[in-house]
């Protein structure tokens, strides 16, 4: 595939200009007869030749720079017009959820807290792609986004971790887990009451150096962030999927471009994973009929089982873990009719819990 053209000329010729001007060759070889226009034309093209061809838009964590990374060599290894040095460009992105720490994400806005600056760069045209955790990608998307790509899913599975204990069930009573996670947070007090769960956020390395110091007793994180960070050795131990249902799409890397962009959506296509593409969709559509935000305690978790059909369960639950609705459903991995479970299933789990249990948590 040819590159596309210069973004803007203009900044390409800005660029040749002061290249030319403080050219340590012209300097070197002052009796060297030579044509400045040549020469501009020369440097200019060199110049353009550098201009990426993908900028992918990202937030700063390491986890977020490590999923960055993965698309990035993803996409080099796929066209070889990418492998280039300098094809690929990965911007940082700050977010509203990463500037604002101190408090539960429920009271700063909900959803869209990780992806909102990046969706507006993308929009703007200052990036091309943007690369997301898809457990923080709301259920809709901007009007003129979309988003073609899921990469390959990392392992689903929450992971332990704690000095003192192999497993939540071995805290003692009274013992502090530090989550920001209402669907964590839900699901730890449902099976283990004596426990007390606090808001705990950050990124990985801010958790794990938190829980050293001792300001709480164990924490749970995404193992598939572990993974790819390569920390996995963190780990105390990896809960089940029955302990510990997943959140929506939780290891699943999603990848948007603008609607409009052909090249993007090209690029993007030759990386997508089918598998995950259905499972995450499915997931979502169970999350938009239950209209989820971070106030909701909502989990699900869609697979491929061994006869190649999907599985799916879903969980919707109170804060306090005092009330937990589940379901589950089965059926042929296929995109019509896994949307169709996942909102079946939202759509069943929302009619046992009545309008009620909504309205008191807001």
């Amino acid at each position: 595939m040819p590159p596309p053209p210069p973004r803007c000329a203009a900044a390409a010729t800005t660029t040749a200009h002061h290249s030319l001007l403080g050219s340590p060759t012209c300097l070197a070889r002052p009796r060297r007869r030579c044509c400045p226009v040549r020469a501009a034309v020369a440097v200019q093209a060199e110049a353009q030749a550098k201009v990426s061809l993908i900028r992918i838009g990202t937030r700063g964590s390491p986890l977020a720079l490590a999923q960055a990374h993965e698309t990035r060599d993803k996409l080099k290894a796929a066209h070889s017009e990418l492998a280039e040095e300098g094809a690929v460009e990965i911007v940082i992105i700050k977010t509203t959820g990463d500037m604002i720490l101190d408090k539960p994400l429920a009271d700063i806005g909900g959803k869209g807290l990780f992806t909102k600056e990046i969706d507006d760069a993308l929009l703007q045209g200052r990036i091309d792609i943007a690369v997301h955790s898809m457990k923080d990608v709301p259920t809709y998307l901007p009007e003129g986004t979309i988003l073609p790509c899921n990469l390959p899913r990392e392992d689903v599975r929450d992971a332990f971790i704690c000095l003192t204990a192999n497993s939540l069930a071995e805290l003692p009573a009274g013992s502090v887990v530090g989550s920001a996670s209402l669907r964590r947070q839900s699901q730890i007090l449902y099976k283990y009451p004596s426990l007390k769960v606090v808001n705990f956020r950050g990124n990985v390395q801010t958790r794990l150096r938190k829980l050293k110091e001792g300001d709480v007793h164990a924490t749970l994180l995404a193992l598939a962030g572990l993974k790819r960070l390569n920390m996995a050795e963190t780990a105390t131990s990896v809960l089940s999927v029955e302990e510990m249902l997943p959140a929506v799409a939780q290891g699943a890397i999603g990848i948007a471009c603008r609607s409009n962009d052909d090249t993007m959506m090209n690029y993007l296509s030759s990386l997508n994973h089918e598998d995950t593409r259905l499972a995450v969709a499915c997931e979502r559509e169970f999350l938009s009929v239950l209209d989820g935000n971070c106030r909701t305690p909502i989990a699900a978790y869609a697979s491929r089982d061994k006869d190649g059909n999907c599985s799916f369960r879903g969980l919707l639950a109170s804060p306090d873990g005092s009330t937990v609705y589940e379901t589950s459903r089965t059926g042929p991995y296929d995109f019509d009719i896994m949307v169709e479970m996942g909102k079946d299933a939202g759509h069943e789990l929302k009619a046992k819990a009545g309008p009620g249990f909504f309205d008191s948590l807001q």
